[in-house]
Parts: C-alpha cells; structure tokens; sequence
C-alpha cells in the first residue's frame, strides 16, 4: 500500500513542474529598458545671432553740424614747395576774391598760355601786349602746384558741407620759405633753390 501511495505523489509532482514550466514565461515580467535622457545641447550662438546679454550697444555716429556763418571757411596750408615767391605772390593776387572752382579754370588757361597773369616789379614781362589784358607771363610750374591747392581746399568745404559755388577766397598769401644750397657742376658750384610757403583761405558768402 504505501508504495501505491508514493507513486501518485511523484506523478503529481511531475505535472506541477510542467504547469510551472508552462506558466513561467506568461507570468515572468517584462524588464523595461528605460530610454537615457540625453541633454538637449544649446546651439552656440554664431557672430550674427548673439545673445541678447552680450549684445553692446553699437553707438550710432552723430550727424555732422553746420557750422554757423561766421565759421563757414576752409583753409590750406603749403610748405616748402619749390616754386618762385614771385610768381606765387603774383598768383595769390589773380586768385584773391574770386570762387575756388573758377581760380582753378583760370590756371588751367595759364597753363596753355591763353591767360596771362599780371605781374609787377622787376619780372620780365611778355613782349606783345593784347588790348583789354595787362603784361604778365605765364608761371606754368606754379600754377600747377596752385590748382592742387585748389582742389584740396575744394574738399575740405565738402567735408565741412559748405556750398562751393558760394564760397570765396578771402586770403591768399605766399612767403619765403629756406633756401637750401646744393652742389651742381663742378665748374658752377653750388646753387641756391627756390622754396615758398603759401596759405588760402575761402569762406561761405
């Protein structure tokens, strides 16, 4: 009888570890991986998109003022150029009390000697004379170096916003300036240059 008994017992066992067996995979739970949170990266801020914290202020360049009447003039200043005091102090009185932009059209006509400039003194003089026009010459070198002048003093109104075509030169004045002493040939020694200084001045009518 007991052995009867013991071997009911082992079947059963037996069909419990097979229940088991089948059951363990439905039952067994599931380990959830969990997804790691990455960090989001900020975007670096090029040179065009820049944070707002470090954003300066760009100052802005103020407009440039008119100056008031009796201010509105432009100067030049020239020194040590190696042209006649002679024929510069002529040139300065051709010029005086006459428009920038008018001075420079006279030169030019110096220059193709179809404009003689009137000169005083000691200077030889051209030898025919035409009706209504004094004696003079034609200082070519000078006048070269007179209408650069010009030209610079004609900017230097635009850069302050003057009117051009109201301006008029007020001074014009040429000095002596240091002679310096070279050597030439040897048979003719040294020699002394010419230099000069000149000033001109136009303001605003």
């Amino acid at each position: 009888m007991t052995e009867e008994k013991k071997k009911p017992e082992k079947v059963e066992k037996k069909e419990q570890i097979k229940e088991k067996k089948e059951i363990k995979p439905e039952t067994e739970k599931k380990t959830e991986t969990k997804p790691v949170e990455k960090k989001e990266e900020k975007p670096k801020p090029t040179s065009e998109e820049k944070p707002a914290e470090e954003k300066k202020e760009e100052k802005k360049p103020e407009p440039k003022k008119i100056p008031p009447k009796g201010e509105r003039k432009a100067s030049v200043h020239f020194k040590n150029i190696p042209i006649s005091t002679k024929h510069s102090i002529a040139i300065c009185r051709f010029i005086k009390h006459k428009n920038p932009q008018e001075c420079i059209t006279l030169l030019e006509k110096v220059i193709a000697k179809r404009l003689p400039i009137p000169m005083k003194g000691e200077i030889p003089h051209r030898k025919h004379k035409v009706k209504g026009k004094p004696a003079g010459r034609y200082p070519v070198k000078a006048s070269r170096y007179f209408i650069k002048a010009l030209k610079n003093l004609i900017g230097n109104a635009k850069f302050k916003l003057l009117a051009v075509d109201k301006m008029y030169i007020t001074l014009a004045k040429a000095n002596l300036a240091n002679r310096p002493r070279r050597g030439t040939r040897l048979a003719y020694g040294p020699k002394q240059f010419k230099r000069t200084h000149f000033i001109i001045e136009a303001k605003e009518k």
